[in-house]
C-alpha cells in the first residue's frame, strides 16, 4: 500500500478538533465494582479532547471547537485545554444552564471496565454552526470529528459544518468513529448521520463494532474489514483503520493494500483511553511523514502507555515516552 498520505503544509496549526468535552471521574479502588468504589481522581475527559491533547502532548500546534458548561467543571476543562498549550479559542461557554457531561469509570478488572455516563442536557452538544470559527479550520492541516458529536442538534449541524470547511480549504478531515449508544435516539439515525461524516473524510477510524454500525444499511453481513474498507474508499477516504481490541488492528488503503499493526506489551490498568492515544500517535506519525506502518506502530506505543495508566488525558505520553517506550519493548 502506499506508505505515506499528503497532508497541507506551511499552515499556522497542525490540529483541530470539534466535539465532545467532559469531564471523567476514574475510580480510585480498582479491582471492585462501582457500588464499592468511594473515591474518584477527576480528569478532563471526551474522545476529541483526548486526542488533541495528545497531539499537543506530541508536539503539535492544537485548538480545539467546542462548548463548556457555565460552571466549575466548565473552567477546570478550559484552563486544562490552555495549561496544555491547546488554543481554546474556539471554545464558547454556554448561558443556558446546561452541564458539564460526566463519566464515572469502573475498573473491576483490567479486562472488565464499563463507564457510568450523566449525559441529559450536556453542554458540548449545543455547541451552534455559528460557533464554528472556519479560520481555525482553514488554518490547520487536520480537523478531527467526533462521532458522539453528530447525536443530537444544534452540534451535528455544527459539526457538517465543520466538515464543509475542511473540505472548502483542503484540510484533511479524520472521523473517529466514538461511538456512544447512550446519546443517539435509534441505531438507523446514527447510520444516517455517520454516513454523511465518514462520505466528506480522509481518513475513518474506528472498532469492527463501530463500523459495524455505520454500515447498517449497507450489507456486510460477513463484517468484512476489506469490504468495509472497499465502500469508504468509493467517496473520499484515503485511508481506513479497523481496529481490533488487543488483537490490534489494520489499516486498508485506497490503492488495495492493508496493514496489521504490531502490538506491544503493557501492564493493563484499564481499557478505556487506547483508542485515543492510538489516534493521536498513529495521527502523529502520518503527519510527520512516516510510512502507515511506523505510524500505527507509533499508535500502539502510545496506547500501552495510557492503558498502563490510572487517567486518560493525563497519561497521555510525549513523543520522548513513546521513543522509550518503544526502545525498552524491543530490548525487553
Amino acid at each position: 500500500m502506499d506508505n505515506t498520505l499528503a497532508f497541507p503544509a506551511g499552515r499556522p496549526r497542525d490540529f483541530v478538533a470539534i466535539g465532545r468535552l467532559c469531564i471523567d471521574l476514574n475510580a480510585n479502588e480498582i479491582n471492585r465494582p462501582m457500588e464499592e468504589t468511594m473515591t474518584f481522581t477527576k480528569y478532563v475527559g471526551g474522545s476529541p479532547a483526548n486526542i488533541c491533547i495528545g497531539m499537543a502532548r506530541l508536539g503539535h500546534r492544537t485548538a480545539f471547537i467546542g462548548k463548556i458548561a457555565d460552571d466549575q467543571m466548565g473552567r477546570f476543562i478550559l484552563g486544562y485545554l490552555r495549561d496544555n498549550g491547546i488554543d481554546a479559542a474556539g471554545v464558547t461557554t454556554d448561558r443556558t444552564g446546561a452541564v458539564t457531561g460526566l463519566a464515572f469509570t469502573e475498573i473491576k478488572s483490567p479486562e472488565d471496565c464499563s463507564i457510568l455516563m450523566y449525559r441529559d442536557n450536556a453542554a458540548d452538544l449545543l455547541l451552534a454552526p455559528g460557533e464554528v470559527d472556519e479560520a481555525l479550520i482553514a488554518e490547520s492541516r487536520v480537523l478531527l470529528v467526533s462521532g458522539t458529536a453528530l447525536a443530537k442538534s444544534p452540534s451535528r449541524e455544527a459539526v457538517l459544518l465543520a466538515i464543509r470547511y475542511a473540505r472548502k480549504h483542503g484540510t484533511k478531515v479524520v472521523f473517529d468513529i466514538d461511538y456512544r449508544p447512550y446519546t443517539w435516539t435509534s441505531p438507523e439515525e446514527t447510520a444516517i448521520y455517520y454516513h454523511l461524516a465518514a462520505e466528506k473524510s480522509d481518513i475513518i477510524i474506528g472498532t469492527r463494532e463501530e463500523f459495524d454500525m455505520l454500515e447498517r444499511f449497507d450489507g456486510n453481513a460477513e463484517r468484512s474489514d476489506a469490504v468495509t474498507a472497499a465502500q469508504w474508499f468509493g467517496c473520499r477516504a484515503e485511508l481506513v483503520i479497523i481496529k481490533h481490541g488487543k488483537d490490534g488492528s489494520i489499516a486498508y488503503g485506497k490503492d488495495g493494500g492493508s496493514h496489521r499493526g504490531a502490538i506491544f506489551p503493557a501492564k493493563v490498568v484499564k481499557t478505556f483511553g487506547a483508542g485515543d492515544s492510538y489516534a493521536a500517535g498513529f495521527l502523529h506519525g502520518l503527519m510527520q511523514g512516516w510510512s502507515v506502518d511506523r505510524s500505527m506502530a507509533y499508535g500502539s506505543a502510545a496506547a500501552s502507555i495510557v492503558i498502563s495508566s490510572h487517567s486518560c488525558s493525563d497519561a497521555m505520553p510525549t513523543a520522548e515516552q513513546v521513543d522509550a517506550y518503544i526502545q525498552a519493548s524491543q530490548h525487553a
